[in-house]
């Protein structure tokens, strides 16, 4: 397995990548299948991060279980928030 500077820079790489990708996909996507394509790169890329920079893969079991339990947590309160603001009659 790769360590130090090397790896950061292989992950910092494939940021770029990703990125790349996303701009590729609302350039070449249109509509749904854009939001789509762009919201699972970025998903891939907060998996990058906190996988290597928030160093999650170097810790135990049960840190990795509440990451996972905060980031489900943050789901579960924006599409709530998503789900109010939809259903008020503002308009």
């Amino acid at each position: 397995m790769m360590t130090g500077i090397g790896r950061l820079i292989l992950i910092w790489a494939a940021l770029l990548v990703l990125l790349a990708a996303t701009v590729a996909a609302s350039a070449v996507l249109h509509g749904a299948a854009s939001l789509t394509a762009s919201l699972l790169i970025a998903a891939i890329k907060v998996g990058l991060i906190f996988w290597f920079f928030m160093h999650l893969g170097e810790e135990a079991g049960l840190v990795r279980v509440m990451a996972l339990g905060a980031i489900a947590w943050l789901g579960i309160l924006f599409a709530l928030s998503g789900a109010d603001y939809a259903t008020r009659g503002w308009w």
